[in-house]
């Protein structure tokens, strides 16, 4: 695979169902500072990203962001980060059912509740049906509508870039200052980075490290293709946001980005903002699309997930029978529970806008493995060929750890809170499953002694924080101790803390020689890193 192969891979994942609400959310939580919102969460994953480029282009596993901490630290860490790995894949099917209704509630007005913000019961029988119609198709093995090609990528980037050229052809410049560049403060430009739906959309970019063994000249072509992607994804939503706040017209903004009252912008902000300004051929284009697209993608998640499953089970983190497979190969029992756990995700979660936070927390806090990963890994095999070497990694993995923290921080106690209780409900049925299963892998606690920590902290920090998460008028459940910016001195020295514990406690080199030995199914000597 080439640069341009390799950055089409890393793309289409980026220009997801996260364009269709993006521009909205991210204006009301920080108006025209909704602009930096984009460019900032860029350059954090670009970061990352980064990160997972050494990491892939060194051991290119499948799954490799819920497996490198496994060779890093041992099974309990490859057991927590697989377990959120799962997580993160099995609330993406749900949150694309709720963007596919709310802009099909222009046509079917009982699914979804434009003015109060929530799906209605009709809403959620059907989100059930679509996500019993993702099993179904999973389970006749149809296996290329799970695939992303150059021709659904170059579709997904042309029809964004479309609604740019022709919305920005009714430019409203005197738009850009409502309220000031940042009417809701610092504090809602940080929100709209997590509850507004910006890393959400920027989410994605791994998928050329997942690659990584097929690229050609990764040393340079991987860190190309994932900036490259990241530029291109970021200067398209940027250009995204410039032309949503461009084209609103005046009536929309009497009271400020905040209190955006048209019902049909609410429930799907493109598609309505198309049709109010006049352009109903587009609005129409972009109705059919925003069924069409979330549908795509919740159809190949539901597929990914059930896949997590199977290795997990395979791994005998999970119990054996969600291992199993019929005569196509499909992990069937993997599958059932792929869709029950999705209908769990949806029933407390009444909007896309209320999820995006959820399902953005866990796949950071899945990412934030990788910067704990390299780290160690460069101490316990520093001759590893690495086809691509990160410069200044020393300083780099522990700032992009401290950036997945911020952005984990950034979405709210009360997400934080109902993702811990998610994390623990799932480590006590994992615990009970390997409890019964006498050829389950050894336990590596010290090597993993900062994750209990780790997450425990977090909690507690975003306690004490600034951010509630809630969108409603219930009364927030943080305290607020901490105030602006002494929060973000708290999860930055918090993150050195646990970053340099990990480094401290990291699994020994031979337990990772045999690791990598015991996952790629070679003998330890195959697997022994070459030298440069």
């Amino acid at each position: 695979m080439g640069l341009i192969g390799a950055i089409w891979s890393s793309e289409g994942s980026i220009i997801g169902s996260g364009w269709l609400f993006g521009a909205l959310l991210a204006v009301q939580f920080a108006g025209t500072a909704g602009i930096l919102a984009w460019v900032i969460v860029g350059i954090m994953f670009a970061f990352l990203a980064l990160v997972y480029s050494e990491l892939g282009a060194m051991y290119p596993v499948a799954g490799g962001t819920g497996r490198f901490p496994h060779f890093a630290y041992g099974s309990v860490a490859g057991i927590s980060f697989g377990f959120f790995a799962w997580v993160q894949a099995v609330t993406v099917a749900p949150i694309e059912c709720f963007a596919v209704l709310q802009y099909a509630s222009y046509w079917w007005h009982s699914v979804y509740n434009a003015d109060k913000g929530v799906t209605t019961g009709a809403g959620y029988a059907v989100s059930i049906g679509l996500l019993a119609i993702f099993t179904i198709i999973n389970f006749l093995g149809i296996r290329w509508l799970a695939r992303t090609n150059s021709t659904v990528t170059w579709w997904k980037i042309a029809i964004p870039l479309l609604t740019i050229i022709v919305l920005l052809t009714k430019f409203h410049g005197n738009n850009f200052g409502v309220g000031g560049f940042m009417p809701y403060g610092v504090k809602g430009l940080f929100e709209a980075m997590v509850l507004g739906g910006v890393a959400f959309a920027l989410l994605g970019f791994e998928q050329a490290d997942q690659l990584a063994g097929e690229v050609k000249d990764p040393q340079k072509t991987l860190p190309r293709a994932i900036i490259g992607a990241m530029i291109i994804g970021t200067a398209i939503y940027v250009l995204l946001q410039v032309a949503f706040i461009a084209a609103l017209p005046h009536s929309q903004l009497a009271h400020g980005f905040a209190h955006i009252s048209n019902a049909n912008i609410l429930a799907g902000p493109w598609a309505g903002l198309a049709g109010l300004v006049g352009f109903g051929w587009l609005a129409f284009l972009l109705r059919i699309d925003a069924v069409v697209s979330p549908a795509g993608t919740g159809l190949i998640y539901v597929t990914s997930t059930s896949r997590v499953g199977y290795g997990l089970a395979r791994n005998r983190y999970y119990p054996q029978i969600f291992a199993r497979v019929d005569k196509r190969g499909v992990p069937w029992i993997s599958l059932i529970l792929a869709f029950l756990i999705g209908i769990f995700f949806l029933l407390p979660f009444p909007s896309w806008k209320s999820l995006v936070g959820l399902v953005t927390t866990a796949s950071v806090l899945m990412y934030a493995g990788g910067p704990l990963s390299l780290g160690a890994l460069r101490k316990q095999v520093p001759e590893a060929n690495r086809p691509y070497r990160l410069g200044w990694a020393t300083v780099l993995a522990p700032l992009s750890f401290i950036m997945a923290n911020v952005l984990i921080y950034f979405s709210g106690f009360t997400v934080i809170w109902k993702l811990g209780v998610v994390l623990v409900i799932g480590y006590v049925l994992i615990g009970i499953f390997m409890m019964y299963d006498k050829q389950r892998p050894p336990l590596d606690w010290k090597s993993a002694s900062w994750l209990p920590v780790y997450l425990i902290g977090m909690g507690l920090i975003s306690w004490e924080g600034q951010y509630s998460g809630e969108s409603s008028t219930a009364p927030p459940l943080n305290l607020s101790n901490l105030p602006l910016w002494w929060d973000l001195a708290a999860v930055a020295g918090f993150s050195l803390i646990i970053y340099y514990w990990a480094m401290a406690v990291r699994a020994p080199r031979k337990d990772v020689l045999e690791l990598v030995a015991r996952q790629s199914g070679v003998t330890e000597e195959a697997a022994r890193p070459v030298g440069h």
